[in-house]
């Protein structure tokens, strides 16, 4: 009974701990001025990281965090997810497709949690892939933050899709347009408001587009690793589709 107590305590004690850390650490999102120069400023950030080489972009393979390895089918909107002993293939525009256990197949509802599980991790690894690459999709809202240092930030607001739509990000840029670092509002309560993120370490791509692959804050570090893409499957390397099951 005593160490029962013993732990509840320390229990309560990091809880408290805790809420005081993102009540004391969180930061009011700031408000700025939508229009066409905030849109003009997403466009520079956009030819910073060559969009358009990222379009062509046909496969991306990447692992996020040692813990989750990803192949894409960016052409097809595919997606291969690999995490502990499980492997699942996923049709993202209908979140469907197989999931397969220690190499045996799991069907069922145990397989739909999977494929979900899969859908999740995709959602939220691809977006620390490429998140700025992501400024126009639909559902966003873009403004221009006036910074304390006198320069201009770019605020995107997503309004709807992916995991937790209703987050927004404000990114510090340099004089090229390319990001640095992003403070983030997010809808998961563990993580303060104003959060930030470095968008540090950029690699090029073999297609020309531009990936950051470390991004610290003072809580947390997430690396990109194992990266690799090429226009299609063939050239990347693969004789088979790994698709196949799905398709």
């Amino acid at each position: 009974m005593r160490i029962l107590k013993w732990l509840l305590g320390i229990l309560l004690f990091l809880a408290l701990a805790l809420f005081l850390f993102i009540k004391i650490s969180s930061e009011s999102m700031p408000t700025g001025t939508t229009g066409p120069a905030a849109d003009a400023l997403a466009n520079k950030v956009l030819t910073a990281i060559n969009k358009p080489a990222w379009d062509n972009t046909g496969v991306v393979q990447w692992t996020f965090r040692g813990a989750h390895d990803f192949l894409w089918d960016k052409k097809r909107n595919l997606v291969k997810v690999n995490w502990d002993d499980n492997e699942v293939l996923v049709v993202l525009d209908e979140t469907t497709g197989k999931a397969w256990k220690n190499g045996k197949e799991v069907t069922g509802d145990e397989g739909d949690k999977l494929v979900k599980a899969a859908w999740a991790h995709f959602c939220n690894d691809s977006f620390w892939l490429n998140a700025p690459a992501k400024v126009f999709d639909p559902g966003t809202e873009r403004s221009i933050i006036d910074l304390p240092d006198g320069k201009k930030g770019l605020m995107v607001s997503y309004k709807s899709g992916g995991v937790t739509p209703g987050d927004s990000y404000l990114w510090m840029l340099d004089d090229n347009g390319l990001p640095t670092s992003y403070k983030m509002w997010v809808s998961i309560p563990v993580i303060p408001g104003g959060l930030e993120f470095t968008w540090e370490d950029w690699k090029s791509l073999s297609t020309g587009a531009k990936i950051s692959t470390n991004h610290s804050s003072k809580v947390l570090g997430i690396d990109i690793t194992n990266l690799k893409a090429a226009t299609d499957l063939t050239t990347f390397g693969l004789s088979n589709d790994p698709f196949q099951p799905i398709l």
